[in-house]
């Protein structure tokens, strides 16, 4: 379960370096707690599935770029 958490967290930490964001900014436009981006994006928190929705709309990509 660690690899898929590190996974999904590389993926999004890759799309927001593509739109210049900070981990603020997508936290902004997410409605989520910035420190929890960064949690997400080193794979050590379980990202529930309304929240990567979340981000995936926020990083207008879908979910499964996120997951492969």
């Amino acid at each position: 379960m660690e690899n898929i958490n590190k996974l999904v967290g590389t993926n999004i930490k890759k799309y927001r370096n593509k739109k210049g964001w900070t981990q603020e900014d997508l936290a902004l436009e997410a409605n989520l707690h910035r420190a929890y981006i960064g949690q997400i994006e080193r794979g050590e928190k379980n990202i529930g599935v309304k929240n990567l929705a979340k981000i995936a709309k926020s990083l207008n990509t879908k979910i499964e770029n996120l997951v492969k």
